[in-house]
């Protein structure tokens, strides 16, 4: 089947202005075989289907090269808190939730903010005023904190005899007894596993398919998991026998590694990456490496910092150096991507840190590592990245101004100026890739280019802009979300751009923001998503 489309405004991709516009482009199979002007296709009226775009904007396929893709989909059909901005807010929610189902023997919420907590510190009183009666999980807007209530401390047998877990810790009162906050691997380590533990694969199977259509509805061909686990793994090998051995987008993986405090079993954890890898690998399903928590995050003053945050407080490395390389060692030899989640300047320091001594012990090999955040780091930082080929993965959306308050407060310095500085890696060389980190933020991919071109808040429009001098030109913003987020997980050379020999992987839209204006991008929507060479979505 050969599709000729005609008419177009064709964002191709491609960083050289003088190629990054086309008329028309032609779909052999599953392939762009021309990309041009409408006159210049050979063999043109061998067709057998021409599709007038009557001046529509074409974009290659969005790749989110950093979400989560089973909780992204649990998440869309949760209790959404993050345009709640009060306790009150939180607690009408979380009541009218409980009244639509009074049958459920469970209530899951997620996306609160910390400053929308009376002194940023929720406890389970606060939601035992409304739900009492039932277990009642939140989980914070950046997923690495839990609010509980009292009978879900009582269902995991949490108490004041409860250790605090490695990397994590129990918000505790005065006299010892927690309160119903888990902050980090307290939350992954319980709140988490007895979510994992209680979930059928009924469940899983609804969340994978809920995420992926709407994925393919924000005009996402492409996603890169960033904390997969056998469960992931199952649920998206059933995905894949439901749709005749294929997925409707394409997705590669990253293997969660958690720091057990045993060195062995640390590494036993890269060894199933690596057999992982060997096995599960086509087009559209792969692990491709690993993935590394190094640290928390700002908001709840949890990402490793170098000075304190405003109240003098500071937090250690979920991986000591120590144990951190060992195991980045060992799946950079094993040939697997190395992603490390570092949000705080420390933490980013020793990620470098510990690729650098990979290099050291493995020496010269093709390798495309990549830091997960980057949320503050310090100066020399990009242009250190850039030398060793290490990828920037960074998220427009986390820098929306209508969630940017609380974490500048917990900074109260002049590391502030310097959040988000995407335009820092695109000086330095370093290849920078856009992703949204669903479901700690909305998947839309557009409003994510919103964010990215004018620094301004998807979320509210009454908040101004903050840091605009940070914002890229919006050709640049879409490239890193389609070019090089492809880039990131080794794809660039057949996905990414809309070019001859490229996976024909392309979005339509009913709105141009190149002649509008990126506010059209709040407005715009997704006409189709075509993957492959088939249409995947139809408005």
């Amino acid at each position: 089947m050969t599709t000729r489309y005609i008419n177009g405004r064709i964002f191709t991709g491609d960083p050289d202005p003088v190629t990054a516009w086309a008329e028309a482009f032609t779909v052999d199979a599953d392939t762009i075989s021309y990309v041009g002007s409408n006159g210049d296709a050979p063999e043109a009226d061998e067709a057998d289907e021409t599709v007038d775009l009557e001046g529509r904007l074409v974009l290659p396929g969005i790749t989110d090269a950093h979400t989560h893709l089973l909780m992204a989909g649990a998440a869309l059909g949760q209790v959404p808190l993050t345009a709640a901005r009060s306790l009150d807010d939180i607690q009408a929610l979380l009541l009218d939730a409980r009244a639509a189902n009074p049958e459920a023997a469970v209530l899951r919420g997620r996306g609160w903010l910390f400053d929308s907590i009376p002194g940023g510190a929720p406890t389970a009183a606060m939601i035992d005023a409304v739900v009492a009666d039932i277990p009642v999980y939140l989980d914070a807007n950046d997923y690495h904190s839990c609010w509980v209530n009292t009978a879900a401390l009582v269902e995991l047998g949490i108490t004041r005899d409860t250790p605090d877990p490695i990397g994590g810790h129990f918000a505790r009162d005065a006299s010892g007894e927690p309160t119903g906050l888990l902050y980090e691997t307290a939350a992954t380590q319980y709140a988490w596993a007895h979510r994992d533990a209680t979930t059928t694969d009924a469940d899983r199977d609804a969340d994978a398919d809920r995420v992926i259509e709407a994925y393919l509805a924000a005009g996402v061909t492409g996603a890169v998991d960033m904390a997969f686990d056998e469960f992931g793994l199952a649920a998206l090998q059933r995905a894949q026998e439901r749709h005749g051995g294929e997925l409707p987008i394409r997705v590669a993986a990253h293997w969660l590694i958690t720091n057990t405090g045993d060195d062995g079993e640390n590494l036993a954890q890269v060894a199933r990456a690596a057999e992982l890898a060997r096995e599960a690998s086509s087009p559209w399903f792969r692990v491709v490496g690993i993935k590394l928590i190094l640290d928390g995050v700002i908001d709840a003053c949890t990402a490793a910092m170098r000075h304190p945050y405003a109240d003098g407080t500071n937090a250690a490395p979920i991986w000591p150096v120590a144990q951190l390389n060992p195991v980045v060692a060992a799946a950079d030899a094993a040939g697997l991507q190395v992603a490390q989640h570092a949000i705080g300047d420390y933490a980013s320091e020793i990620a470098l840190d510990a690729i650098e001594n990979a290099i050291a012990v493995n020496g010269d090999r093709p390798r495309r590592h990549r830091i997960e955040h980057l949320e503050y780091a310090a100066p020399g930082t990009a242009e250190r990245m850039a030398r060793l080929g290490v990828t920037a993965s960074m998220q427009p959306v986390h820098s929306d101004p209508a969630i940017f308050a609380n974490w500048a407060e917990m900074l109260g310095d002049d590391r502030v100026d310097r959040a988000f500085p995407w335009p820092e890696y695109e000086d330095a060389g370093a290849l920078l890739a856009f992703s949204t980190d669903a479901p700690t933020a909305p998947h839309e991919a557009l409003a994510n280019m919103y964010v990215a071109s004018t620094r301004a808040s998807a979320l509210d429009r009454s908040i101004p802009a903050v840091h605009p001098q940070y914002a890229l030109p919006l050709a640049a913003a879409i490239g890193h979300a389609t070019r090089d987020a492809a880039a990131s997980v080794g794809d660039g050379d057949w996905r990414g751009r809309i070019a001859a020999g490229f996976a024909a992987d392309v979005v339509i839209l009913d709105t141009d923001p190149f002649v509008e204006g990126p506010a059209s991008l709040l407005e715009a929507r997704v006409i189709e998503t075509i993957v492959a060479g088939r249409s995947r979505y139809r408005a």
